[in-house]
């Protein structure tokens, strides 16, 4: 087998890539969950390791409930919670195809999940299983990208994989501006310098230090995470300059 790019990687995904078109009123969609768990195990099957991080938007935001009254502490241990639901809908999915998954949690809670454990979830993934990290890094004030570039970081990723909404990095909102231009790359200074809306600054600086590309493709387009790992897809890679 062709030894892939990036063996390991950490998928990133936001808890909004779970919900159904919108019709269904869905927070956690079953048939999305289960298209994304599919892509997912077709990446292993290709040679990959992966780790996956779920944010908890679809269920609860923490900084948009703060900004409704909520102390922000108490709001973000609340948004933890949510990641973590969505992190055992993933495991659901993925052992429904036969794909061995553990979740791990940064805020112990041993009835539901593993707490997280660096040796122990290098050793899964050593043994072929997708390790799903829910809770953030543990603490209120970091959101799920810092705590994606964070595990990324612990557990030796060749690169952090990004699913969103849109294909890539973009000058201004595509969503507003249509002249917006996407980069096919882009140093991480140049994101932190500019504010690109790529992930927060502290996510972006961690990956910088500990030389970690970050891959921003669309995952709501289905096939993209494996034509993307194969160099096929439309993506934008914040990397060192050069």
């Amino acid at each position: 087998m062709t030894v892939p790019a990036y063996k390991r990687i950490l998928l990133k995904l936001s808890g909004e890539v779970l919900m159904g078109d919108g019709e269904s009123g869905l927070a956690i969609d079953p048939s999305v969950t289960a298209r994304v768990a599919g892509e997912i195990k077709d990446a292993q099957a290709a040679g990959h390791e992966l780790c996956v991080v779920v944010g908890g938007g679809n269920i609860f935001r923490g900084i948009s409930a703060a900004a409704k009254g909520i102390e922000r502490a108490t709001a973000d241990y609340m948004g933890m919670l949510a990641t973590v639901m969505n992190a055992l809908a993933v495991q659901n999915a993925l052992e429904q195809i036969g794909v061995e998954t553990r979740v791990q949690s940064a805020i112990p809670m041993s009835s539901v999940c593993e707490p997280f454990i660096r040796r122990r979830a290098e050793r899964h993934l050593e043994k072929g299983r997708v390790v799903v990290f829910a809770a953030g890094v543990g603490s209120p004030f970091f959101t799920t990208d810092s705590g994606a570039a964070l595990r990324a970081a612990e557990m030796k990723c060749d690169a952090l994989f990004k699913g969103t909404s849109v294909d890539g990095v973009y000058n201004a909102d595509p969503k507003k501006d249509p002249t917006a231009k996407r980069y096919e790359t882009v140093s991480y200074d140049t994101v932190l310098a500019d504010n690109l809306k790529v992930m927060d600054a502290s996510a972006i600086a961690l990956c910088r230090d500990n030389n970690i590309p970050i891959v921003v493709f669309n995952i709501r387009e289905p096939g993209n995470l494996a034509s993307v790992l194969r160099g096929e897809g439309v993506s934008t890679v914040v990397q060192k300059e050069g």
